[in-house]
C-alpha cells in the first residue's frame, strides 16, 4: 500500500510560503510518487485555491491560529485522526504539534524568528517561534532549508546535524520566463496606474526589507536620470505607514506605492521595470530576486549570503547598510546600459536552473529517505 504523507498548506494564500507552497504542491502533482497526500488546509489557504491536483489528493479542514497554543493543539488533534493514516507528515513551515502520529519532515525558510524576534506580535509569540524551532530541530527527521545559508544558521544556532539536512531550492514558476509582448505588459501595467521605465522592489514593509535606506538611497539620485521608485506588495494594512515614510523622506512625487498586485500581473511588473532593488537585511532565499532574474530584469540586492548564493555574479551586489552603496549600485547600472543587459541576461540563465519540478523531485526525495531511515535514524514524534 502506498503511504500516506500529510502535508500543512496553511500558509497558502500567505506571501513568500505560499508561493513556496503552491509551487510545490504543483510539482509534486507532476511528479510519479506511489504516496497519497492529505493536505491540511485553513480557510484563508482553501479560499486562496489549490493547484490542480489529481485524486492522490485530498483536502482535510484545519482550522488552526498561527503563533498560539491553540494551533499546536488544533493541527495535533487533526493529525492524530487515526483514520487518516499519515506514515509522514511535512511541516512547510515550523510548526510541528506535539504527540505526532508518525515521522516529520521541517521545511526551515530562514531563521529570523531567532535573529529578529522583535518582527513578531509580543513577548508570547516570541517565545513560541523558539520553542517550535528548537522542537523542529530536535525531531523532525529530516530537515529541508531553501539555501546553504540557512542550513549554515541551523547548524550554527541550533545544532542540527548537517547529515539531517538536505538544501531544496525554491522554483520559480515558467510564466516569469514568458514574453506575451511590449503590448500586453503595457497593457497590464497601464491596468495598476504604471508604465515604463521605473525602478521595482516588490515584498513586504517589514523593517527587515529595509525600505528606509533604500529610500535614503534613492533620494540620493539625480531626479533627472532616475526614474520612479515603486513599492509593490504593502498589504492595506501596512499601506498607510509606508505612504507617511514615503512622505518623510520627501520622496511623495517620485515613489509610487502600489500596495498588494494580483499574482498575475507580477510578470508584467518585473518585466517593465527597468532594475528591481531589493536590499534586504535577511533572508532565507529571496524569491523575487529568482522571479526578477527569470523576467529578464537585472537585480540590485543585498550581498548576504543567501542572495549571493542565489544570483552567483548574475546580481549588482551591495552593501545593505549603506544608503550610499546601494545608490551607487543603482547609479551604475541606470548609466551603464550594456552592463544593465549583461547582468539581465546572465541572471535569466541563472533563473533557468530553477523549478519547481526539480524542487519536488528532490522534497520526494527526502519523503522517501524519512520513510525508510537507516537503523539508526531518528524519531520524529
Amino acid at each position: 500500500m502506498p503511504p500516506t504523507i500529510g502535508i500543512d498548506v496553511r500558509k497558502l494564500a500567505d506571501f513568500g510560503i505560499g508561493t513556496y507552497v503552491r509551487g510545490l504542491l504543483g510539482g509534486l502533482a507532476r511528479q510519479p510518487l506511489a504516496a497519497r497526500f492529505v493536505l491540511f488546509a485553513g480557510r484563508a489557504a482553501r479560499e486562496a485555491g489549490l493547484p490542480e491536483l489529481d485524486e492522490r489528493f485530498r483536502v482535510v479542514p484545519c482550522e488552526a491560529a498561527g503563533y498560539s497554543l491553540r494551533e499546536l493543539a488544533a493541527l495535533g488533534g487533526v493529525l492524530r485522526d487515526r483514520r487518516l493514516g499519515l506514515d509522514l507528515f511535512h511541516a512547510t513551515h515550523y510548526v510541528l504539534p506535539y504527540g505526532l502520529p508518525c515521522p516529520a519532515v521541517v521545511t526551515v525558510h530562514d531563521l529570523i524568528h531567532l535573529a529578529r524576534p522583535e518582527q513578531l506580535p509580543g513577548v508570547l509569540a516570541r517565545l513560541y517561534a523558539r520553542l517550535l524551532l528548537r522542537r523542529a530541530a530536535r525531531r523532525a527527521r529530516r530537515l529541508l532549508t531553501v539555501s546553504t545559508a540557512t542550513a549554515r544558521d541551523l547548524e550554527r544556532r541550533l545544532g542540527v546535524d548537517p547529515e539531517r539536512i538536505e538544501v531544496v531550492p525554491n522554483g520559480v514558476d515558467p510564466v516569469f520566463f514568458a514574453d506575451p509582448g511590449a503590448g500586453v505588459t503595457a497593457a497590464t501595467l497601464a491596468a495598476h496606474g504604471l508604465r515604463s521605465p521605473y525602478l521595482l522592489f516588490l515584498g513586504n514593509p517589514k523593517p527587515h526589507k529595509n525600505l528606509p535606506r533604500l529610500l535614503a538611497a534613492y533620494a540620493r539620485l539625480d531626479p533627472a536620470a532616475s526614474p520612479p521608485l515603486v513599492l509593490a506588495g504593502a498589504r492595506p494594512a501596512e499601506l498607510e505607514a509606508l505612504l507617511a515614510a514615503v512622505a518623510q523622506a520627501g520622496l511623495g512625487e517620485r515613489v509610487i506605492c502600489l500596495g498588494h498586485l494580483p499574482a498575475a500581473a507580477l510578470p508584467a511588473l518585473y518585466r517593465g521595470a527597468t532594475l528591481f532593488l531589493f536590499p534586504s537585511l535577511h533572508e532565507g532565499f529571496g524569491l523575487p530576486v529568482l522571479e526578477a532574474m527569470a523576467a529578464g530584469t537585472p537585480v540590485v540586492c543585498s550581498e548576504i549570503p543567501p542572495l549571493r548564493e542565489l544570483a552567483a555574479g548574475s546580481a549588482e551586489l551591495v552593501d545593505p547598510l549603506s544608503p550610499g552603496a546601494i545608490a551607487a549600485g543603482i547609479a551604475g547600472l541606470l548609466g551603464d546600459p550594456p552592463r544593465r543587459a549583461a547582468l539581465a541576461a546572465r541572471g535569466r540563465e541563472r533563473a533557468r536552473a530553477y523549478g519547481w519540478e526539480i524542487t519536488a523531485a528532490r522534497t520526494a526525495a527526502v519523503y522517501t529517505a524519512a520513510l525508510n531511515p537507516p537503523p539508526t535514524g531518528g524519531e520524529a514524534a
